[in-house]
């Protein structure tokens, strides 16, 4: 009787087990089918949330002529929206940021912008710089992406030694007044044009507007396959 009784304790024992082990192997089965909250589907690179007190945004810095390029360059709100209130100058006179992220898991680059005013037989428009990586001489390797009036979407002009590939995204000097989105897989135009994977961390971002334009750069992010 005695062995009988301690055989349905094992019993019991065991189907506690399995009934537990089920449900834990289901559980990180749903968690690993879901988003990790270190390792979201989506990610902020910049919000132009905090600026620096004469305005120009938190965290950034400029290419060259400090103060005429921190007036050119303002973050702005409209309501609860921030984004980065641009009046071009200078091609030259851009904007940086040094964020580093990982390339393969964060191919997709997305971010908005909107149109303000452009003069006419306006060419560039404005650019976003994505940079994965830096050459020997740890200069940044830049794909730069345009809005421009002239081209074809899709094209691309394979930059020097010096300077970075470019690539239309956009053309045509409208909508005005309207936000668009673009996305753009920087990973494979990268690995495209250079024939190599780059930097397992990538440098950062720039931003430019074309003199005479006055456009807005809002949410930039990243985003997996």
């Amino acid at each position: 009787m005695a062995s009988k009784f301690r055989c349905e304790i094992k019993f019991a024992d065991a189907a506690a087990f399995f009934i537990v082990f089920a449900l834990l192997t289901g559980l990180v089965a749903a968690q690993s089918s879901s988003p990790s909250p270190s390792n979201p589907a989506e990610q902020t690179l910049e919000d132009f949330s905090k600026a620096e007190p004469d305005g120009f945004p938190q965290g950034w810095q400029v290419s060259r002529s400090e103060a005429a390029t921190r007036k050119a360059y303002v973050i702005s709100r409209e309501g609860n929206l921030s984004f980065l209130r641009t009046t071009g100058i200078d091609e030259q006179m851009r904007i940086k940021k040094r964020i580093a992220w990982d390339p393969k898991t964060y191919p997709i680059v997305t971010w908005r912008w909107r149109l303000r005013a452009a003069p006419q037989n306006q060419g560039l428009i404005a650019a976003v710089f994505i940079t994965l990586d830096t050459d020997l001489m740890m200069i940044p390797v830049f794909t730069k992406y345009v809005w421009n009036s002239l081209g074809k979407v899709g094209a691309l002009k394979e930059g020097g030694m010096f300077s970075g590939s470019e690539i239309v995204v956009r053309t045509a000097v409208q909508p005005v007044g309207e936000w668009v989105d673009e996305r753009v897989d920087a990973y494979a135009d990268f690995v495209r044009i250079h024939k190599h994977d780059p930097a397992p961390q990538a440098w950062g971002i720039s931003l430019v507007a074309a003199p005479g334009i006055e456009v807005d750069f809002g949410h930039i992010g990243l985003a997996k396959q």
